[in-house]
């Protein structure tokens, strides 16, 4: 049988829809391979192009939230913070009274002060050994003579060196026992650690792609959400004992302190890794039960002197005391 064009002549109604679909199927095999070997999908170049294109621009709408994100958690703890100061600046006994406040917590969130490792840009991950430099102890100086006239309560520190030390100076003239959580540890970095951040970013692909997904690792390193969890976790489970007081002190790093940001502000871990956080510098986290956290402060390097506590006056009994004992020395006087 002859089938021509534009005629149907003597052929049945099936024949014609087999035939069309037959051509169908003969056009799609030439244009995008259909019925050859599978070995792989041949897609039309206008249609992979508005695939990158679209997936492209997911990517860049994903990352303006995060970066707005960002923005706003920033704009709301400045704003936090200077009704804060305001506070405290017209009634600075505000500082004690707070540590007396049932079920109120301020958490502070230490950063350790300065290593070599940091002035080389070295990554030192849990290695044992890495002290603060001279920089770094005059850091630790500094924040430990700003935050004496914060009540606290109780020293949680990370068992590595440099986080240690910091705790030391924090603790000084104060009658507290440094704690250490092995669980405030810095990020496991695996053979990474004691490697120059500048020589891996050129030479290591694996790394490249740790820091723009953290939330991703080869074997043996540690993941953010993982360091998140585990960092989480050990705060919570410190500062809910029913000695730790109102004002506890978690000495930590760089990467601990900023996922502890994080989770309190609602960030992403991912994104974790934006968050700017100084050596010696101190995080402040309100927190109350069935509130959401308040981040007061995030990366603060506060000066000797920030607040002035009004010196108290002296009880009736001791003012009397002191009256006596100017007029015993007045008497003496005399007789001389």
């Amino acid at each position: 049988m002859v089938v021509v064009e534009g005629c149907t002549s003597g052929v049945d109604t099936g024949t014609i829809q087999y035939i069309k679909l037959a051509r169908l199927l003969c056009a799609m095999t030439k244009r995008y391979g259909v019925g050859r070997a599978p070995t792989r999908t041949v897609l039309p170049g206008h249609l992979i192009h508005t695939m990158r294109t679209s997936s492209s621009l997911q990517r860049l709408i994903q990352s303006i939230r995060a970066w707005f994100w960002l923005f706003w958690v920033y704009l709301l703890v400045g704003g936090r913070f200077l009704r804060w100061r305001i506070q405290l600046w017209r009634q600075p006994t505000l500082i004690t009274e707070s540590a007396h406040t049932p079920m109120k917590q301020t958490l502070l969130i230490i950063r350790h002060g300065q290593t070599t490792w940091n002035a080389e840009h070295r990554l030192p991950g849990q290695l044992p050994g890495v002290d603060l430099n001279e920089t770094g102890r005059q850091q630790a100086t500094k924040l430990a003579e700003a935050l004496k006239v914060l009540p606290i309560s109780a020293i949680i520190s990370s068992p590595l060196e440099r986080a240690r030390e910091t705790a030391g100076f924090v603790a000084a003239g104060r009658d507290l026992i440094i704690q250490l959580e092995p669980d405030l540890m810095d990020t496991d970095v695996g053979p990474w650690a004691g490697q120059v951040i500048g020589d891996l970013s050129k030479n290591d692909p694996n790394w490249s792609a740790y820091v723009r997904d953290p939330t991703n690792a080869p074997e043996g390193i540690e993941t953010f959400p993982v360091v998140q969890q585990r960092v989480v976790a050990a705060v919570e489970r410190w500062r809910t004992q029913e000695h730790i007081g109102a004002y506890p002190a978690f000495v930590a790093h760089a990467d601990v302190v900023k996922l502890l940001v994080a989770h309190y502000t609602g960030l992403a871990a991912e994104r974790a890794g934006s968050i700017s956080i100084d050596n010696a510098s101190v995080s402040l986290i309100e927190l109350e039960p069935e509130q959401r956290p308040h981040v007061l402060a995030i990366g603060w390097c506060p000066n000797p002197g920030w607040l002035k506590l009004p010196i108290p006056e002296p009880s009736p009994k001791e003012a009397q005391e002191q009256g006596q004992d100017g007029n015993t020395q007045e008497a003496g006087e005399q007789k001389m």
